[in-house]
């Protein structure tokens, strides 16, 4: 490894000029497209992978599945995990309501 790879560690990821998407961003998204491949529950995953406490890093996705870049780089999987939050958002709204969904 030369000096200027060595630096270009320190730097924080830069934006990927094709999808718009920092480097981090875009391993998160190939994260949750194969987390079930990892052994263990999937916060031990998070913290090993990324050295993130599971609430630091659904905030980060939760930001990342609002951005349009991350629908144009991969539509089927944001649209998949859009649907699932919104059926759990869904879910909580009910049970402080006291109803009960199915």
């Amino acid at each position: 490894m030369d000096a200027a790879e060595s630096m270009a560690e320190d730097q924080p990821s830069r934006p990927d000029p094709v999808t718009g998407l920092t480097e981090r961003e875009l391993d998160i998204l190939a994260f949750e497209r194969q987390w079930w491949r990892h052994a263990g529950a999937k916060e031990n995953a998070v913290r090993e992978r990324f050295g993130l406490s599971s609430t630091r890093y659904y905030q980060l996705l939760n930001a990342l599945l609002a951005k349009p870049e991350a629908v144009a780089a991969d539509p089927m999987l944001v649209k998949r995990l859009r649907k699932t939050r919104a059926a759990r958002q869904r879910k909580r709204g009910a049970r402080r309501l006291g109803i009960e969904l199915s």
